[in-house]
């Protein structure tokens, strides 16, 4: 009929067909999924491969793994029959070295347990699906078809850790016999840190409450319960007994009995005082000149007092802190670690953990727990101006007459609010922002007109 398109029958078959294997085309050329790793003894089928082809086509190119195949430990996939197949496509992928699938779904298609079910801590490379970075694909001169022997491979990683536990006085053997003695490598079901077993249960594995020489040095308390993490460095230390490098003057002395009610009460290990004033017994002047100051840090007191950031026993860190510095006023303060982590320019204050550069930790006559600098030449009890406090600080580090002539002080009124004057944190906030130089505003023009209306546009 006239105006009709003929479609000859044949024709539209083809057409169907051909859609139909570009299809399975696409599909089989993405092997990007799991699904796709099929058994050993099925990949000559799929690929159509020659009898005995697997082996002999890969590693007549491959030359470098097949003497890599000579090494002690040969993975399994590969032992059985030379099959490359199992882990890469031999003709494309979506993934580097033509691997079949992503590392992490590719490794846990024969290894799905490595993480334990509800694990309580896992090692980030197993989480990230970094499987090679601890072990080689393809075989190994060690068990596990490790990179490297021992304790090095964790020491790939943890340089620092390296570095304390070669420096260390006393060190603690389980460490030199192998991290793993403590650690579980993949994901810890029961422990934080990867432990095989919580503490003290994992320490009471090699260190027996019975034993005389251990009873006497914990002065005969009962420690069964006792997290021995919070004395002990289980990496080693530079103190006898590996207590952590700082020790607590009573704890040193085995004075337990100067904070705990002692061995003979039934609760022994419960303090005498609470908060602040068991502290005080020793540390009087101190808490004198915290308390006469306007402003305290309230952890100071709260029921748990100088404890909420100092450790009574023994500590790592200097003035035994709990943590690192930024790390532990991170705890309270997360807002402004991520907001210093966001900002364009990095306060190195805050930085490098150094909050007590511009806080005082324990108390201030000033919002903020801000220092009095020394460089005000004033007395320590006489309370500054704002704006003074502020610029003294902050030119204990800064010039600002180096970079800028604005003029700032406390005779310099802010024309946004007569009620206050003009300081560096007038312009920039400390803490860090999202724009260059911690300005309020961006660009900079846009913070001038802050009070210098009449150049707005």
């Amino acid at each position: 009929m006239k105006g009709r398109i003929k479609v000859r029958p044949y024709k539209a078959f083809f057409t169907l067909l051909s859609a139909i294997l570009l299809l399975a085309c696409t599909v089989t050329a993405r092997a990007d999924d799991a699904r796709f790793l099929l058994k050993p003894d099925a990949d000559d089928a799929r690929f159509l491969l020659k009898p005995d082809a697997r082996e002999k086509v890969c590693l007549g190119c491959h030359t470098d793994i097949a003497d890599k195949l000579k090494d002690a430990y040969v993975h399994t996939a590969i032992k059985q029959g030379g099959d490359c197949t199992s882990c890469h496509s031999p003709h494309a992928s979506n993934h580097g070295k033509l691997l079949a699938a992503s590392v992490s779904k590719l490794c846990f298609t024969c290894h799905p347990d490595r993480i334990p079910a509800g694990a309580k801590s896992t090692h980030k490379p197993v989480n990230e699906g970094k499987c090679t970075l601890c072990h080689d694909p393809h075989a190994s001169e060690n068990p596990f078809h490790l990179l490297k022997a021992g304790n090095d491979v964790c020491f790939q990683c943890h340089k620092g850790k390296k570095k304390e536990v070669s420096t260390v006085k006393f060190k603690h053997w389980p460490v030199d016999k192998g991290c793993t003695n403590c650690h579980a490598p993949h994901g810890s079901a029961t422990s934080d840190f990867l432990l095989k077993k919580p503490v003290p249960v994992l320490c009471l594995g090699c260190h027996k409450l019975n034993d005389p020489e251990v009873a006497k040095q914990h002065d005969y308390y009962p420690m069964q319960n006792a997290k021995c993490t919070l004395c002990h460095n289980p990496h080693g230390s530079n103190q006898p007994g590996i207590l952590y490098d700082n020790v607590h003057p009573p704890m040193a002395a085995r004075m337990c009995g100067q904070c705990h009610e002692g061995k003979g009460s039934a609760t022994p290990f419960k303090l005498k005082k609470e908060g602040y004033r068991l502290c005080q017994q020793c540390h009087a002047q101190q808490v004198s000149g915290i308390m006469a100051k306007d402003r305290v840090h309230w952890p100071l007191l709260s029921k748990k007092g100088c404890i909420t950031c100092h450790s009574p026993h023994a500590s790592p860190q200097k003035f035994l802190l709990k943590a690192p510095m930024k790390a532990l006023c991170g705890k309270c303060h997360p807002d402004t670690i991520a907001r210093q982590a966001r900002s364009k320019t990095k306060h190195k204050p805050v930085l490098e953990g150094k909050c007590v550069a511009c806080h005082d930790p324990h108390s201030s006559n000033y919002a903020f727990l801000i220092n009095q600098p020394a460089v005000a030449n004033v007395p320590s009890n006489k309370q500054l101006p704002w704006a003074t406090l502020v610029v003294d600080l902050c030119g204990t580090c800064h010039n600002y007459q180096m970079h800028s002539t604005h003029p700032v002080g406390n005779k310099v009124v802010d024309l946004r609010n007569k009620n206050t004057r003009v300081q560096c944190l007038s312009c920039h906030r400390v803490h860090g922002t999202d724009n260059k130089y911690m300005l309020h505003f961006w660009p900079i023009t846009n913070m001038c007109v802050q009070c210098h209306k009449e150049y707005r546009r």
